[in-house]
């Protein structure tokens, strides 16, 4: 299935765009007020003590910030980061190759960490707590063990998905922070921060408008400010007001929650097919033709958030507030045969 404008596949340009709206500094990222206040203190420490820092952990919703922050724990250390994700690990060698590679106190950067292989994970365990690596030389009878010490380094992991990180792995975390959905007064301040960059010209009705769309996320905020933008350059004069966000976020199938069409579809799917629910993962995966996980990782967390959906132990419900955002008349009290 294709996605929308909120969920769309990133391209080159669009990957070099929110590299130049990404913050630098911890003080220049807007937002998470307390989750910036305890890592500003685990960063100075380490730093009074000349040490690495703990191991971090960032979880939470995809597009709210944990690569953002990671690449602003290395700006901040003054040092270098290196990028991977759980996914490109395939072999204990691929990590070993890594880690041997760090210098003292440079940052490893895992996303998707939970996407781990189970024998790479466990090859982290020792580096994570005791800087030092085991590796095996050659094969059969003449195989043998030689244990590799390590730089002292801070491993940074993001995932989505923290329920799926094994005990032991979280356990080897020093600074696990979950990061949440933003208020529209802090994904307004953010979307003003991007049009200054990008030198579009918006008044403040323009950017709450955007703001009050973006699902809480400022991944989804800047790429409707950049979507508005093209709008106001083709349809008007350039310039970003209220009403020209209204028209161009309508046009895109963006509506005033900052659902889009895949979202209204899902919810569609619920009330129209299966009387608003309980209905299983599976069921409404094969429904919509989507893959579960989009519908778990990508979909899901808002609709949970914004009580348009809820999970039970039958399966999804569409709530009231859904039925009333879709049009749809509210269902009468269903009888228990």
């Amino acid at each position: 299935m294709a996605e929308g404008i909120l969920r769309g596949a990133r391209t080159t340009e669009d990957e070099s765009i929110e590299e130049s709206l990404r913050p630098q500094r911890l003080y220049e990222f807007i937002g998470q007020k307390a989750l910036k206040k305890r890592l500003s203190i685990l960063l100075e420490a380490g730093k009074q003590r000349n040490e690495a820092v703990d191991h971090i952990l960032f979880y939470g919703p995809p597009g709210l910030g944990k690569t953002t922050l990671s690449h602003i724990v290395a700006n901040e250390l003054e040092v270098n980061i290196k990028l991977t994700s759980g996914p490109v690990i395939e072999r204990p060698a691929d990590l070993a190759g890594l880690l041997t590679s760090l210098k003292e106190k440079e940052v490893l950067f895992i996303d998707e960490i939970h996407r781990l292989p189970k024998i790479v994970e466990e090859y982290l365990y020792s580096a994570m707590e005791d800087y030092k690596i085991d590796i095996v030389i050659d094969k059969g009878p003449s195989a043998r063990s030689v244990r590799l010490n390590l730089a002292p380094f801070t491993l940074i992991g993001s995932t989505t998905r923290a329920g799926l990180i094994t005990g032991p792995l979280r356990s080897r975390f020093g600074f696990l922070e979950h990061i949440d959905y933003y208020p529209s007064e802090e994904l307004y301040k953010i979307i003003f921060r991007s049009a200054r960059i990008l030198g579009v010209e918006i008044d403040e009705d323009g950017a709450m408008e955007i703001a009050k769309r973006s699902r809480g996320t400022p991944r989804v905020a800047n790429r409707l400010l950049k979507r508005v933008r093209d709008y106001a350059e083709v349809e008007g004069d350039g310039r970003v007001n209220k009403k020209t966000a209204c028209d161009a976020l309508t046009l895109f199938g963006v509506d005033d929650m900052g659902l889009d069409q895949f979202d209204k579809m899902l919810l569609r799917t619920i009330i129209e097919k299966f009387a608003g629910g309980p209905v299983g993962i599976k069921t409404l995966s094969v429904a919509l033709c989507e893959d579960r996980g989009t519908i778990e990782e990508l979909c899901e967390p808002y609709l949970l958030q914004t009580g348009l959906l809820k999970r039970t132990l039958r399966g999804r419900v569409a709530t009231s507030n859904a039925y009333r955002q879709l049009g749809y008349d509210l269902p009468g009290p269903k009888r228990i045969l």
